[in-house]
């Protein structure tokens, strides 16, 4: 009998989750922004500074669906059907990327012109 009371009295409250988790959250948080400020002022250029500064963007989104929009405790289905989209996208993007890449290659290797702007040459090698 004892644990139909408490079963009703977890529906009458909502679920509880400890305090402890969301301050450790807080603290992962507060460490990878530190991180990601550290990469600007450590002068850290080029694709390196991009790759760290999504790295750390992409880590604290994961925390903050995972753990304040309370995803880790939905169902597997749930959480395929929100996250397999955009991460379908992101490698559809890279495919077009990669072809991207390669017709413009082609075009200067077949028509001998390069089709970007005067003095962008450099940028695009």
């Amino acid at each position: 009998m004892a644990t139909v009371q408490t079963q009703a009295q977890a529906l009458d409250h909502g679920q509880q989750h400890p305090i402890s988790t969301y301050l450790k959250v807080w603290g992962w948080l507060f460490v990878l922004s530190t991180m990601s400020y550290m990469v600007d002022y450590l002068g850290i250029q080029s694709y390196p500074r991009w790759f760290l500064i999504t790295l750390f963007m992409l880590m604290k989104a994961g925390m903050i669906v995972a753990v304040f929009m309370h995803m880790m405790y939905e169902r597997l289905a749930l959480m395929y059907a929100i996250l397999l989209p955009p991460l379908l996208l992101l490698v559809l993007v890279g495919i077009m990327l990669v072809e991207g890449d390669y017709t413009y290659w082609t075009r200067i290797l077949f028509f001998g012109v390069s089709l970007a702007p005067e003095g962008h040459e450099a940028a695009l090698i």
